[in-house]
Parts: structure tokens; sequence; C-alpha cells
């Protein structure tokens, strides 16, 4: 109901559109609904899953016990080798929903591929460290296939023959012309974040990763937002898929939204004085464009804060870096444009900022994600002139 209602764009000099959040936090504000997590029955337990007992210590040493609702609902069907259609908010833990069963199919047969294809890099990074996390004691290998980075060290890793790669569809095509890659090999294929993969124009090169895979295939999709042409592409590459949604509105429960009215004032002081607070421990910046990102660091660091950038001018390894500086507290402020915000797992973020406005609801959505994950609280301010 609210994307219906508020998904509005508004046009600056007709070269950009954005979207003003104001009337969904206001509605937010005046008829606080309940959680669809507070409501939901686990059925199942890690320890009941019918997997491996190698994995499910593996689990265990994680300390997981109770499965959230994508994954208590997505992992049988799975085991079952049903084709999924996986739709939760971010933050639900629907990246270890499809590595759990999937790892198990491999520990119990070590011939099988898996693919995973995802819209960034910075996604795919963040998998194989799930992966990694999960399998470090069952003698699987991964290999990410991503730009940005040297394309001779993923050859090599290719020629391990992985249980599982995990790559985006660009490099995966490079790497495919280059006789690095066989598809037919991988009889799973995961599409993770369907929605941003469409949004970013990358369905032709899907297409042609998915004529390549054998058509007997385990297709899982996972994404937080669907609309009719996400449902298109669903359709086309699955085979009776069982849909598994748990969530019931888009707006995060966890999540305190606010405008912040800058009435003409410079947004950069505005900023500033809201950093100084001692509530703003770990702060998520978005803006638009790569240049004023870049330009917003540079006045930040003049003014005394700890801050870096992640943004398309950025190499890989650049990304990486500043992604780990902020995960360990090195520095208090990241800032981004909308590459940061889809599927980045970054515990702890107290607030996210819309230092300029997003181009459209599901951006909106997807960045305000990046706090209040895993239960705990987080506050997204959004600046409106």
């Amino acid at each position: 109901m609210y994307k219906q209602n508020y998904n509005r764009f508004f046009a600056r000099g007709g070269r950009h559109r954005t979207f003003d959040p104001s009337s969904i936090i206001e509605n937010l504000k005046k008829a606080p609904q309940s959680s669809f997590d507070d409501t939901y029955v686990v059925r199942n337990s890690f320890s009941g899953f019918n997997i491996s007992s190698e994995l499910k210590n593996s689990i265990a040493s994680r300390g997981f016990l109770t499965p959230t609702p994508i994954q208590d609902q997505a992992i049988p069907l799975i085991l079952d080798g049903r084709d999924v259609v996986g739709i939760a908010n971010t933050g639900t833990g629907k990246t270890a929903a499809f590595l759990i069963p999937l790892i198990d199919k491999v520990i119990k047969d070590r011939r099988q591929g898996v693919l995973i294809i995802t819209p960034t890099r910075e996604l795919a990074v963040q998998i194989e460290n799930e992966l990694y996390s999960f399998s470090k004691t069952l003698r699987i290998y991964s290999a990410v296939c991503i730009g940005g980075m040297p394309i001779k060290r993923q050859i090599y890793s290719l020629r391990r023959n992985p249980s599982f790669v995990i790559g985006t569809p660009g490099r995966l095509l490079d790497l495919s012309s280059q006789k690095s890659i066989d598809f037919t090999k991988y009889e799973t294929a995961v599409f993770d974040e369907v929605d941003r993969m469409l949004d970013m124009g990358f369905l032709p090169d899907v297409e042609r990763i998915v004529k390549a895979i054998p058509v007997s295939r385990q297709s899982l999709f996972f994404s937080a937002t669907v609309n009719d042409k996400v449902r298109g592409v669903m359709g086309r590459f699955t085979a009776n898929p069982v849909t598994v949604s748990v969530k019931r509105r888009d707006s995060l429960e966890n999540v305190l939204q606010d405008v912040v009215r800058v009435r003409g004032n410079q947004k950069v002081d505005v900023l500033s004085k809201m950093l100084y607070r001692k509530e703003c421990e770990k702060v998520l910046v978005f803006g638009r464009t790569k240049r004023g990102i870049e330009n917003l660091k540079k006045t930040l660091l003049v003014k005394g804060f700890r801050a870096d950038a992640i943004h398309g001018n950025k190499t890989q390894p650049q990304r990486q870096k500043a992604l780990s500086r902020f995960r360990r507290g090195e520095i208090k402020i990241l800032l981004a444009t909308d590459v940061a915000s889809r599927g980045l797992d970054i515990e702890n973020v107290s607030h996210v900022v819309n230092f300029d406005l997003p181009e459209t609801y599901e951006d909106y959505i997807h960045r305000i994600g990046r706090t209040g994950r895993a239960n705990k609280k987080g506050v997204a301010l959004t600046f409106v002139e």
C-alpha cells in the first residue's frame, strides 16, 4: 500500500528523479503497525533439519539455534530440491537460508556445483564470507568472480573446481568467453537481489548465463522487493517454484524513521552537528553522486571526523578496505552511493543518513535496511529541503 500511494518521483531540472519519504514517515508515526516476526511461530530448529551432522556442528559453533522465518520456511524446500522464490526484508537471514541447504547438498555429493549470481561486488564478497563461516571445517571451496579484481587470480581459483562460484554477471561472462568457466557444470543456480540486478540492467547478461546452465537445474531467487518485471523473470527461469514470503510490509520495524528539514541551511553543516552527538556511533551516509560523496568525505575529514567513502570510482580493494575499517570501528562514518545499499550486512550501524534523496521507493527501503538489523534498533534520517 505504501508503495502504491507514495512511490512518486520529483524531477530536478529534468536530469534525475528522487523519492521523498516524508509522507511514509508521517503515516508510520500516526499508525504504527505490529511486527510480523512477533507473531510468526518457528516450526523447525537447526538441529532438526535433515542436514549432515558436520554442518549442524558448524551452525551450532556460530551460536545459531533457532531459524529466522525465511530460513524456517525455505531450508526444507531447498533440501527437497524445489525451486524457491524467497521474499523477505533485508537483514532477515536470507543468505543463510540458501547457503545452509546448498552446503549440505555439496557435502552429500561432491560433484555438485553451485553458481550464485549477485548484482554487486560487495554482496558477492559478503556471501563468500558467510559461506566460509559455515564451511571452513568441511573442505568446501569457493571462488569469487567479480570486476575490479585481477581476473587471472579468479581463473586460477576456478581451475581448482570449487563447489561454489559466486560472481557478478559481467565478470562471469568474461570468464566464460575465456573458457575459464563452464556453466553447464552448475545444476544449482542462485539469483540474489534479483530486483537490483534488473535495476542495474543485468537482465540480458543473466539470460545469457541461464541459457547455458542445464535445464534440469534447481533455481533459487531471493529478493527484498518484487514487481511485475521481477515476477516475469522468475517465471521464465524457474519450474513450479514455491514462493516463500515472510514480509508483511516494507518499512522496517526496528528502524526509527524521521525527516531532517534543512530549511535553507548547508546540509554539510547540519550533518556535522548531528555527527557530534554521542548516539551517532556508527553512521552510514548515502549520497547521489560519486563526486558529491567524495567531496563530502574530504569536508568531513577536514572537520576532524573519521570517515571514508565507497563508490564506483573506487577500486575493489579500496572499497573492501573502507568497509573493513567501518566494520572494525576504525572509522565512524562511511559515505556511499547506492552501490552499498543492497545486501551489505554491516553490524551495529546506529544511523543511516540520506544526505541526498534516493531515486526510488525501493532504494529508500534498501538504504535504511542497513540499520536496525538482527533485532537491534536503528535510526534512519532523510535530509529534505
